[in-house]
This record gives structure tokens, sequence and C-alpha cells, in this order.
């Protein structure tokens, strides 16, 4: 792959490599210039091929990639920058799109030092449902399947956009199994347990939703939400939102619950059911509100669980020697 040592690389005669943006295991994102249009600038996404894999199977990924990125070159919402271009050069593919300003949520989240304002969060929640929303829509749907703080940017008037496209897949409209555009594997703070089987594992809208539960979960507490695996071995590992930072709304902690249910049959079907919770328009369905007004009753109690225990032990010790 191409090091940050290596100035002006120029790929395809029209864009010119000038430092890198992201890195990971399955490929990097570079800055670039786009020398036909002056002036525009381009993040391009390079993804690694597979070391172990025969020609044959590189010859076939490959062309899945060309044949599955024109489907996200016409993808067309305020929510996603813009796919202009993709190809194949020397093995490598090489994803072309808008490069998008600003800072992500997670820089967002390390400069506040604490939890985010709940209000601040649901401004950019509206956004972000809508955005994956209209992926779902697709025919076939459009699954995400990185969603995280990183993979969300705020544009300096204030948009958000989902930036990468690094291991978004296709649904497959014959028998709702998918196809991974990318080849990757997700992020496991972020990831559902039915993910973790890899390109193999059953994925749906429901995967996108639990990731972003667990996004919310993070932005408004401040405190990384458990991998599913640890959840699977201590199904309490995961205290409500509200528990965590009491400035949080029930139903805001209901709805990052429910979009964080173990099995993809517990979570909401679908984006908009998750929204009507999220922002308490109705309630989760099955269950009813009882957590105090704003939820700060329950976060005391749980907060001084230990002395008010300690209290009820000594009550009891009271009455004993009373009665004695």
């Amino acid at each position: 792959m191409m090091t940050l040592s290596e100035q002006d690389v120029i790929l395809r005669e029209r864009y010119r490599l000038t430092n890198i943006v992201g890195q990971g295991g399955m490929g990097s994102v570079y800055r670039a210039e786009d020398l036909r249009l002056p002036g525009r600038l381009c993040a391009i996404k390079v993804v690694k091929p597979d070391p172990n894999a025969s020609p044959e199977a590189l010859a076939q990924m490959q062309e899945q990639f060309l044949q599955e990125a024109s489907i996200l070159a016409q993808l067309d919402h305020p929510g996603l920058p813009k796919v202009s271009d993709f190809f194949a050069d020397n093995g490598r593919d090489y994803l072309v799109m808008d490069f998008v300003p600003g800072k992500d949520l997670r820089e967002l989240l390390v400069e506040n030092q604490g939890p985010l304002a709940e209000s601040r969060v649901l401004a950019w929640a509206d956004q972000i449902i809508d955005t994956l929303a209209y992926l779902h829509r697709q025919d076939p749907p459009v699954l995400h399947r990185d969603i995280k703080p990183a993979n969300i940017k705020r544009t300096p008037d204030n948009r958000i956009k989902l930036v990468d496209f690094g291991l978004v897949k296709v649904m497959a409209p014959d028998d709702n199994r998918t196809i991974t555009v990318v080849q990757g594997r997700g992020t496991a703070l972020y990831t559902p347990l039915e993910q973790y089987g890899g390109d193999g594992g059953h994925t749906d809208a429901r995967t996108d939703i639990y990731a972003l539960g667990a996004t919310f979960y993070h932005l408004l507490t401040a405190v990384p939400p458990p991998d599913a695996k640890a959840r699977f071995l201590n199904p309490k590992a995961l205290k409500p939102p509200h528990l965590v930072n009491e400035a949080i709304s029930p139903y805001v902690s209901d709805a990052i619950m429910w979009a964080m249910e173990m099995h993809p049959d517990d979570r909401p079907s679908d984006l908009e059911q998750f929204r009507r919770v999220f922002f308490g328009l109705e309630p989760r369905p099955g269950h009813t509100r009882t957590h105090s007004g704003n939820g700060q009753l329950e976060a005391a109690l749980y907060k001084h669980r230990a002395a008010l225990l300690t209290a009820v032990i000594l009550l009891i010790l009271a009455v004993i020697l009373t009665i004695l």
C-alpha cells in the first residue's frame, strides 16, 4: 500500500493524493485533488487485496466491487458523500467520493470531555436516521455495517454525513442474503453478534440499527458500550443509558436499549419505528414507561445503591436491637 512518504502520487492521470485521512486493516482513505476540476477535493478509498486469495478469487472480488460500486454511485442524498468514480488498477480497487470537511463525532466527544448534550445528539440523530433510512429504502436495500462516531462527520455548516462506505453491503433481492461491496468486519464496540460471523453471517437493516443505538449510547454517556461478546457472557453488562447519565430522557434510554437488543428479532424492525420511540412520540412496543420524569431518581438510586443497602441493613439491625 502507498505510504505518506510517497509524494504527488497521481491516479488515472487525474487524482493527486495529498495525505492519508484514515487507515484500517482492509484499506486506507486518502484526501486527493481532482486535476480535471481545479479546487475540487476528493476522498479516495483504496482497498487492500487479500494476500491469501487465489488469482481467481481476487478477480471475482474485483468484478464484484466494480458492479456494486456502480450502485453506490447512483445514491444521491445530502447525508452521503457523492461517489463520483470507481476503478481497479494493479490489483487494487478504488472508490472516489466527495471529501467531507469538518470533525467526526468521535473527535467532538473527546473534545467535550464528557457526555454530549441530549438536545445536540437528537438534532444529529434526525439527520443520521434520515440518511440510513434512505439507504435501507433502496431496491435492493443498502446496508452500511460500520456505523460509529468516527464514521459520522459534522460539516462546518452543521450538516451530518456518513463518510465511510468501507463496509456497505447490498441486499440480494432473491434470498435476502447480503453481498459484500468492500470486505470488512465492522468495529467491535458497535457490532451486533450476528455480524461476528463475517461475510457468511446474515445481516440486515437491524444490524445498522444496533450500531446506531451503540453510537448514541457512547455519545450520550461518554462510556463505550460493552461489545456483543462481552454481553453474551454477561447479559447485565450493558447498563441503561439513563442510569449512567441522569440527564438522558427515559424514552431516549428505552430506544437505545431496544436498538441494542442481542437478538435481531427483538430490535426495531426499521428505522422509522426506532425514530418514533427515540424522539418520545410513542413507547417501545410491549413496554410501559415506569421511569421518573427525567430519570434522575433511578439514576440516583443506582449510583448510591451501596449506601442505600447499608442504610437498610442498619435499620433492620436497629429494629432487632429495639425488640431485644
